[in-house]
């Protein structure tokens, strides 16, 4: 397929995408239920961490954490007492268990209190332009706190080659500002061309097939060269283009 074919093909899919019905049947659902910036990126973000296996399921227990923070995160995050992190106790999601839950109550609340929240600690500071130091960079604040080792594992780090799916997709969220009102950019200090496509087995295969991506592997290396190829088609708006590698691939079974 020619490169302005392509274009054109992948520009329809992403407006049959990105649209407020995308919402319904997706994880987003869960930040788009607060309207405070803190509530919305911790919701983000505690829900886009979860954010593997059964769509369904990750949406059911994304709300049971709303439910557990009171459904205001922002505040319980500030002034939680440890007592307040019992009621945790029977929450799981796969290999996400209560004692995660906890741990990542307790370095957000490390994060708003002594680094001016999420979006200063994601924030790109050198001269890469890409995610990948920043994310490894936002792991190491994450934990300066007291920590389980088994919770380690729930953040990854594209320093060690991992494509690091679901914060490039809670950034996706936050940072990339769409007319359409599905992603919410309300991150003014970050640039939405700087985004990585959030790759998992969906978007990887697609991307494939339209020879967008040619390594093998979901890695960092392959995060790389499909952000290249998509920059290719958008400089200022690359990942608009998970919406249509991720409908062709889920909705599609292209």
């Amino acid at each position: 397929m020619k490169k302005s074919d392509l274009k054109e093909f992948l520009d329809e899919k992403v407006t049959l995408y990105n649209n407020p019905t995308f919402i319904e049947s997706d994880p987003i659902q869960i930040p788009h239920l607060f309207s405070k910036k803190e509530d919305i990126e911790i919701a983000g973000f505690l829900t886009a961490i979860i954010s593997w296996g059964n769509r369904t399921m990750i949406i059911r227990n994304a709300s049971k954490m709303m439910d557990l923070l009171d459904n205001s995160p922002h505040d319980f995050i500030l002034n939680h007492k440890k007592s307040d992190l019992k009621s945790f106790e029977n929450f799981v999601h796969r290999t996400f268990n209560y004692i995660d839950f906890q741990q990542f109550i307790t370095s957000l609340q490390h994060i708003y209190l002594n680094h001016n929240g999420l979006e200063e600690v994601l924030a790109i500071k050198d001269a890469t332009k890409t995610y990948q130091t920043a994310i490894h960079n936002f792991k190491n604040v994450f934990f300066e706190v007291e920590h389980q080792q088994r919770t380690q594992k729930h953040i990854s780090d594209p320093l060690k080659n991992s494509a690091a799916k679901r914060i490039n997709m809670f950034l996706r969220w936050m940072v990339r500002n769409d007319k359409a009102r599905v992603d919410f950019g309300i991150w003014k200090s970050h640039n939405p061309a700087n985004l990585s496509c959030p790759l998992d087995v969906h978007s990887g295969n697609v991307a494939r097939k339209l020879k967008l991506l040619l390594r093998k592997q979901n890695d960092w290396k392959a995060v790389a060269e499909l952000d290249k190829n998509l920059r290719k088609l958008d400089t200022n708006d690359p990942v608009k283009y998970d919406f249509a590698l991720f409908g062709l691939g889920v909705f599609e079974k292209f």
